[in-house]
């Protein structure tokens, strides 16, 4: 009896001898991947909540696993909630990746590393056709498409995924608990394709705060917009909440306005039109953009090609074909406490297709001018509901000469 009783007693002592273990307060979560916005580039994004070293360290699939560190920079997020939580947010930029290879990663330090994820750098040809989800409105309570997303995500249907405004509901809520449950909630997707952002309304609480720390998109304006360029297609992010929020002063409108418009010149290489400032229905028509992206409906709609309230089609069999106007879709039905919007029963002239399923978007850049469009029920198991292909032969205010 002797002998058993002290092996019973060593083993009862064991969880004692464990020591070491990191803290949870270093542990790397809410790992999210962005473009830089420069080819051969990706950032990758995490929160501890203890100040630690910024490394992710990678290699190329098949080879040796971790051979390549880089290092970035650790920013405190103090978020404005009566508890003043504070948060530590990691960027780090790898640079020199190989289009099209993929790569194997995890990031953190020596206090904590996170799960490995892997990911496939962006192909910066201009012949590549990459292939995007995307869709506003996501909650953490009711994100109905959150499960398909995912699965596809995990098949490789998506080079990018574009979240158009209104995130978590709301990110600053319980002192910014919700937002960390929607960072972690959304790291299954993210944290293995590129996940591009703008803000909505439900992000301007705290001058947008939440938004702004959290997210790493391309250029110098905090997250609020940005553009970049994959494939054949140049990609605008902005925020239209500039236009309600006013509080956080003029200034801000006139900024992205000044921005957006220099940003179409230096694309489209053309400088002598002058829109009325600061609207944003002319200045897109005066430059000729092709496609516009809208949430914060939690529905989705396909608009015919339209201007000043009037359809522009290219032609009664094929109104996407040289349209005369740009083509606006609405995609805010991914799911969210506040569920799905209702129509107004009488429709304008200018909508062509409406859904109240829960779904989200999906769309391919072939080239330079085609663009395949496609809308997924959630509700009906997956189902392509719409679709559409936009045909352009010229760009730039000629397309609609």
């Amino acid at each position: 009896m002797g002998p058993v009783h002290a092996a019973c007693t060593l083993l009862g002592l064991a969880p004692l001898l464990v020591l070491g273990v990191p803290p949870l307060w270093t542990q790397p979560e809410q790992v999210h991947l962005s473009s830089a916005g420069v080819p051969g580039s990706m950032v990758v994004t995490w929160t501890t909540f203890n100040r630690t070293e910024s490394k992710v360290e990678y290699g190329l699939l098949g080879g040796r696993l971790f051979e390549m560190s880089t290092k970035g920079d650790v920013t405190l997020f103090v978020d404005s909630g009566e508890e003043k939580r504070k948060m530590f947010i990691h960027r780090v930029t790898l640079t020199d990746l190989k289009p099209a290879a993929t790569y194997v990663y995890h990031c953190g330090s020596d206090e904590g590393w996170s799960d490995v994820f892997s990911f496939t750098a962006l192909n910066d040809s201009l012949s590549f056709s990459p292939r995007f989800a995307l869709y506003g409105d996501l909650g953490n309570e009711n994100p109905q498409s959150l499960a398909r997303l995912q699965k596809e995500t995990q098949l490789g249907m998506y080079d990018v995924i574009l979240h158009i405004g209104d995130f978590a509901y709301d990110m600053h809520e319980d002192n910014a608990r919700i937002g960390d449950e929607f960072m972690r909630q959304i790291q299954s997707i993210a944290a293995y394709v590129p996940y591009m952002t703008c803000p909505g309304n439900h992000e301007a609480t705290y001058n947008f705060s939440n938004y702004r720390n959290r997210f790493s998109m391309p250029g110098q304006t905090e997250s609020l917009w940005y553009s970049w360029n994959l494939g054949s297609a140049h990609i605008i992010s902005l925020s239209t909440e500039v236009y309600f929020y006013l509080e956080f002063g003029l200034d801000l409108l006139f900024k992205q306005y000044e921005w957006l418009k220099k940003d179409l010149e230096v694309r489209l290489g053309r400088n002598d039109i002058k829109p009325p400032a600061p609207g944003l229905e002319d200045l897109f028509y005066s430059y000729g953009v092709d496609v516009e992206l809208w949430a914060h409906e939690h529905t989705y709609e396909r608009l015919w090609p339209v201007y000043g309230d009037k359809v522009h089609n290219g032609s009664t069999e094929q109104p996407y074909v040289n349209p005369k106007a740009p083509v606006h879709i609405i995609t805010g039905s991914a799911g969210c406490r506040e569920k799905t919007d209702k129509f107004n029963p009488n429709p304008k002239e200018w909508s062509a297709f409406r859904s109240t399923d829960y779904g989200y978007s999906r769309m391919q850049v072939i080239n330079a001018t085609h663009l395949y469009l496609e809308q997924v029920s959630d509700d009906q198991y997956g189902k392509v509901i719409d679709s559409i292909w936009v045909v352009k032969e010229k760009h730039g205010f000629a397309a609609w000469l």
